[in-house]
């Protein structure tokens, strides 16, 4: 090793020393393990942070120097989808804003490019996504107002729906960010979603409609006023599972909601009542796959039908909401991840929350370019 960089090759022949198959494996130490964690992620830190720097700097380069340099929009998408990569890592994501990218990646929100402005509501909501000090970076750098305005207003679908996704990961529990969503009439905005005839749009607003409800239900009777609950009785009907579903967690919520005395506040609809006999009877016309694929929607069905008339529904009676060993699902021992814990205490990886990943095949990353330098390479 030189100073505090780290020798790649030294560390793959220490490596491999372990596993040549020469002879029999020597245990590694306690020590060793945590030598071995400390130094890769050492050094993967300081290239990562070397390199979100000149991605900063040529983010905060004006547009007419870029374009003077042959830098296309493709180049800046593609140097965008590295940064996301990058800012996995909640430390990273914290040290965005230290690097000077933070702001420029708000700003390219409101470029005239509908695929860059999509991109960066992406690095926007993997910086903030179950970080409290990144939601508030974001928050202070005025980020909240261009994902509005795109959410609101985008001519571009895709581009509203990455930035109802960066909205939805900025406002999670942050009270402030709900405050402010509230102030500029973002449920609105969330109404206007489930209007329109996207299926990944509804899923996203229904996500976030429902997170909502939940963490306060003083604001049922305002969702009521908007019409929710008639659009969730449409959406509760859908012919994509992902929405069915979400709109009948939706209405459960607001079936919950006793704010108006002690009558549900869909109890008296009957239009409801049709909906849930309908769900019902298709519940039972189902395949065994097609019903274990519906666990979700059989359990939404039975409470709902459960708070708002006070009795079990048919599907208790008939024995279709829990079939026969889904008591006694559980999930296998995990085995080989106590062989990881050294890395994983050292590296924070963040996860998104499952609500949250039903798109991931349409947010894959794309190429990345190296521009200013070159980026951090993987051991030869």
């Amino acid at each position: 090793m030189a100073g505090d960089r780290l020798s790649w090759a030294g560390l793959l022949k220490w490596s491999l020393s372990y596993v040549d198959g020469a002879g029999p494996s020597r245990a590694i130490s306690e020590d060793e393990r945590r030598w071995l964690a400390e130094a890769v992620e050492r050094h993967m830190m300081m290239d990562v942070v070397s390199r979100m720097r000149e991605i900063a700097l040529l983010m905060n380069t004006p547009p007419a120097v870029l374009e003077a340099q042959g830098i296309t929009h493709d180049d800046i998408e593609d140097l965008l989808s590295e940064l996301q990569v990058h800012v996995e890592s909640i430390d990273m994501a914290n040290d965005l804003h230290s690097v000077g990218g933070l702001v420029p990646v708000i700003k390219y929100l409101r470029n005239s490019n509908a695929r860059i402005r999509a991109k960066a509501a992406d690095v926007v909501t993997t910086v903030v996504q179950n970080n409290p000090t990144s939601q508030q970076l974001v928050m202070e750098a005025s980020g909240f107002e261009p994902l509005l305005s795109n959410f609101r207003t985008d001519p571009d679908l895709t581009a509203r729906i990455k930035a109802l996704g960066a909205l939805s990961s900025l406002i999670r529990n942050n009270k402030p960010g709900v405050a402010a969503f509230r102030l500029a009439n973002g449920y609105a905005g969330l109404r206007d979603a489930l209007i329109s005839e996207s299926a990944r749009f509804q899923r996203k607003a229904l996500s976030l409609t429902n997170y909502l409800l939940s963490e306060s239900h003083s604001d049922c009777s305002v969702f009521a006023q908007l019409g929710f609950p008639h659009l969730m009785m449409r959406l509760a009907s859908s012919n994509d599972s992902g929405v069915r579903e979400a709109a009948l967690g939706g209405l459960l919520e607001l079936a919950r909601d006793t704010t108006l005395g002690n009558r549900s506040l869909l109890a008296d609809h009957e239009r409801l009542r049709r909906l849930l006999r309908g769900r019902i009877e298709s519940i039972r016309s189902m395949t065994p796959e097609d019903l274990d694929a519906a666990r979700e929607e059989r359990q939404l069905v039975d409470s709902l039908w459960l708070a708002c008339y006070d009795e079990p529904s048919m599907l208790r009676n008939e024995g279709l909401l829990v079939l026969p060993g889904e008591e006694s699902f559980e999930q296998p021992p995990d085995v080989a991840g106590r062989f990881f814990e050294p890395i994983r205490q050292v590296t924070t990886i963040r996860r998104a929350p499952p609500n949250e990943r039903s798109d991931s095949e349409d947010d894959s990353v794309g190429g990345m370019i190296l521009l200013l330098g070159p980026a951090p390479r993987d051991p030869e």
